[in-house]
């Protein structure tokens, strides 16, 4: 099956745009991507890129293989999913998700193997935008992401897990209500270049708040951390597995109702061979978080 191998490296040198990117993608080195494409160039009679330098880019030829690519690699997974047991969950899975739900995501797995010895899984951090990428690309088997406002890809599935309400987190010394502690304190903002980020910029416009800008951070713990600090406040997602507000340095304020919330869940694709362990995670997190508070 070199020929489906060749193909799922092809479909990531056209996704990321290099062949050193797509190596990362599919563990191989540059070399051994390079040496892929020629021979599938060669088995299709017709080059696929133009290459210029270090860079290469798809050519008139290789635009019209990449739709033709992906549907024949979902179809050669589907296929394949008869051959899953049914019973005992086995064999290698590669599953993303976002910093901030990877420590339910981890004890899910945990109690997983647990059961199923012959599970090997491998997790994955990113932000969402990236996960989403490899998830459609093949590179990985589903991710726990937050919830885009844009149409999905049709090739894949939205499996909605919970919410989570977008909070103002300050120094427990703090007076006042959200609005005002927005206003007068030192904004911690969160990474605008995620989709959270831009969820809590859209939540700012939406509800008209101030805030005094001072620093922009990729990592919600980080900046809860430097509000322990009393650095300044911020207005994060209120996340799953925190405990914010038994934290004797911390005061958490709710935002005004129908600010938007952070939606997050498992994304796969609709046809792919290890749908029965994506499942299995998704009941298993439903048991982790908890249906009730979902």
């Amino acid at each position: 099956m070199s020929t489906v191998r060749f193909l799922r490296t092809f479909v990531a040198v056209a996704r990321h745009g290099s062949l050193a990117a797509a190596a990362e993608r599919v563990a191989l080195t540059q070399a051994a991507v390079s040496l892929q494409m020629r021979a599938l160039e060669a088995e299709l009679r017709r080059d696929l890129f133009d290459r210029s330098g270090r860079t290469v880019t798809l050519n008139a030829h290789g635009r019209a293989l990449l739709p033709q690519a992906e549907h024949l690699l979902a179809l050669y997974d589907a296929m394949r999913i008869g051959d899953e047991p049914q019973t005992e969950l086995s064999g290698a899975v590669a599953i993303g998700a976002v910093v901030s739900v990877m420590g339910s995501l981890a004890h899910a797995v945990a109690g997983l193997k647990q059961v199923h010895k012959g599970l090997d899984v491998k997790l994955i951090t990113g932000k969402s935008g990236e996960l989403a990428e490899q998830v459609e690309a093949g590179e990985l088997d589903g991710a726990l992401v937050v919830e885009h406002l844009e149409r999905l890809p049709a090739n894949l599935a939205w499996h909605p897990l919970y919410t989570e309400p977008l909070v103002v987190v300050a120094g427990r010394n703090t007076r006042g209500r959200a609005e005002e502690v927005l206003r007068t304190h030192p904004f911690l903002r969160f990474d605008r270049a995620v989709r959270t980020g831009a969820l809590i910029d859209r939540a700012l416009r939406k509800t008209h708040m101030a805030v005094n800008e001072f620093i922009e951070v990729n990592s919600i713990e980080a900046i809860v951390e430097l509000v322990r600090q009393q650095v300044g406040v911020t207005l994060v997602p209120r996340l799953r597995r925190a405990s914010w507000e038994s934290d004797p340095a911390l005061r958490v304020l709710p935002m005004p109702p129908r600010t938007p919330v952070r939606a997050v869940g498992m994304i796969e694709r609709k046809e792919h061979v290890r749908h029965g362990v994506i499942q299995a995670v998704l009941d298993a997190l439903e048991t982790t978080l908890g249906k009730s508070s979902a």
